[in-house]
């Protein structure tokens, strides 16, 4: 038996990270602490705490510590532990999305510049991340309408001047490195241009530009010198749209916390020389009455430990008891000073309570959307999933015999259709009607384009509703196995009427009858899915009735095709159809069955 009060005399008065745990070893909670003693004994007095806090005293059943040489190195053991085993009572980051960089392959003889979503120790350097995945991509556009880099993956380490360059290169989007038409040296410059442009220093990369200009000027190189005054008027509008403030162009984080109905929101701007660039969000669920300065502390640590780039400033509202040590961890992160700024006045103040707007802005209009949200932690309650399922794909095949065979998918977010997330499939590999196949097909084809520039495709979902029972489950799972993808798949298992009874989940039925509200949002899913898929099914159906070897037959219609469509599933059974057999179909009369009979046998 764990005597606490035994154990609480035992505590040393020294710096280190203490760790709750129930009755079932589980981890509830990780802090730190200068006087471990004094900081663990608070949690058992009868001090006014938050709601979190309390729930989790009342769960400790055992703790332990570990001692550290200072405070330091307690908040780096604290994230540390933190992010492993992301306790149930800390407060958290829950955001899972993976948001676009900018990557700059400078390792490369001649690099190149990309959107990506991962982040890998290669060498190169990664802007980012971008939470606006238009505004990501019009930067990489800019950025390559000023600078014609080369957007192929070979590394041209050894040149050939006899190489045939591409089609970019005629149309000046890429200076053929290829032929040795640029130098190493002199591409190795352009990029260092593009480098200070995606790091929001326009002024630099101006005066470069203007230092060229002048070059080509002189040398009476004209065309080439308006060339460059054109690159640099636009650089210079595109700087005045992200001006907000006077930084004294340095690089800064504001950082505002703001709370409506129970929830938090931390907004964070990102300013590089004295431009804002981008903008985060980060909401918390159960914190409405927790201290702000522990949220914002909580936050910073849990932040930029995993970023790739500390600015030197950080501006928030609160003084916080350890922002010392906060900023000396993070000043080791960078390997220079950090300085964490809490204005009341002047420009940064004025930054400020713009962020702690925008957060209680979104806050206030995610309310609206608390029944979707409800739907999702429903789904993720009764079906025992292992994560909350924010973001849902669900297929659907389409056929009509074996032509036109076609599959859609569609996307929820946050309880939610995404139409503008929805895709269509035209069968490649399937010419039969076997929905199973087709299935394997479609979820193949879409993870092929995970990671990629399609906004519907480059992350994977959370959860994934397959239309269909164990066999659609299987082609699936098979599918996201191959690919090296750890998403859940839930089935629908129908009635005889085709009415959803239970949903199939790792090998077993859970009924849904009691839960009435996520019958109609699974329903709902069936429904939309459905009716995508029949809509490009018939659309491609109406295409090819357009223009049917069927045209030409007196009798013959729209309709007509469709009824013979459906009894003899292809065009070339009907080309083989006796009059009898054409009989058979709905509507048909002796005289037409012998005129379609006869426009294919004589």
């Amino acid at each position: 038996m764990f005597d606490i009060k035994e154990n609480l005399r035992k505590l040393p008065e020294k710096p280190g990270v203490y760790i709750m745990r129930d009755e079932n070893n589980i981890i509830l909670y990780v802090g730190k602490a200068i006087n471990l003693k004094r900081r663990v004994s608070s949690y058992f007095r009868k001090t006014r705490k938050s709601s979190r806090i309390e729930k989790m005293v009342t769960k400790i059943d055992h703790f332990e510590y570990i001692i550290t040489d200072n405070e330091v190195e307690a908040l780096v053991l604290e994230c540390n532990l933190i992010k492993k085993h992301r306790p149930q009572y800390n407060v958290m980051l829950k955001d899972d999305k993976t948001y676009p960089y900018i990557k700059v392959t400078i390792k490369e003889t001649f690099p190149r510049v990309f959107i990506t979503r991962k982040v890998i120790e290669d060498g190169s350097k990664y802007y980012g991340p971008y939470t606006d995945v238009t505004a990501v991509k019009e930067m990489l556009y800019f950025v390559k309408t000023l600078f014609p880099l080369k957007s192929c993956k070979t590394d041209f380490k050894t040149i050939n001047k006899n190489h045939r360059p591409c089609l970019n290169y005629h149309i000046k989007k890429c200076l053929a490195p290829c032929t040795g038409n640029i130098s190493k040296e002199v591409y190795h410059e352009m990029i260092d241009k593009v480098c200070d442009f995606l790091s929001g220093k326009y002024e630099e990369v101006v005066k470069k530009l203007t230092d060229e200009m002048n070059d080509y000027s002189k040398n009476m190189e004209y065309e080439k010198a308006a060339s460059v005054r054109d690159k640099i008027n636009s650089i210079k509008k595109a700087s005045e749209k992200q001006k907000v403030s006077k930084f004294n162009n340095e690089d800064s984080d504001v950082i505002g916390l703001s709370k409506y109905e129970g929830r938090a929101c931390v907004e964070v701007l990102t300013i590089r020389g004295g431009k804002l660039l981008g903008q985060e969000q980060y909401k918390f669920e159960g914190v409405e009455d927790d201290d702000d300065e522990e949220i914002i502390s909580m936050f910073l640590k849990q932040f930029y430990s995993t970023r790739l780039y500390i600015p030197k400033k950080i501006v928030i509202r609160y003084e916080l008891e350890d922002i010392n040590v906060i900023e000396e961890w993070l000043g080791g992160l960078k390997q220079s000073k950090v300085e964490i700024k809490v204005p009341s006045k002047g420009e940064n103040a004025r930054i400020l309570d713009m962020a702690e707007k925008n957060a209680f802005n979104s806050l206030k209009n995610s309310v609206t959307k608390d029944d979707s949200e409800a739907i999702v932690l429903k789904l993720y309650e009764v079906l025992h999933l292992s994560k909350m399922p924010k973001k849902i794909e669900s297929y659907d095949i389409s056929n009509l015999g074996n032509e036109n065979i076609v599959g859609a998918m569609i996307t929820v977010v946050n309880g939610k259709l995404m139409p503008n997330l929805y895709r269509k499939f035209k069968m490649k590999y399937n010419e039969t009607q076997d929905d199973v196949s087709c299935t394997y097909e479609m979820l193949t084809r879409r993870l092929n384009h995970v990671e990629g520039e399609d906004e519907a495709f480059s992350t994977l979902p959370d959860l994934i509703l397959a239309d269909g029972g164990k066999n659609q489950v299987g082609a699936i799972k098979r599918a996201l196995l191959e690919h090296n993808c750890d998403v859940e798949v839930v089935g629908m298992i129908k009635d005889n009427k085709h009415k959803i009874k239970a949903l199939l989940v790792n090998n077993r039925a859970i009924p849904i009858s009691k839960h009435p509200e996520l019958l109609k949002f699974i329903f709902m899913v069936q429904e939309e899915v459905h009716r995508f898929a029949i809509t490009y099914h018939r659309s491609l159906r109406s295409k090819a009735l357009e223009d049917s070897e069927l045209d030409g037959i007196e009798g013959v219609g729209e309709k007509r095709k469709i009824k013979l469509l459906q009894h003899f599933k292809t065009i070339d059974r009907i080309k083989e159809a006796t009059v009898e057999e054409l009989l058979k179909v709905d509507g048909m009369n002796e005289k037409l069955a012998e005129n379609i009979y006869k426009f294919f046998n004589h």
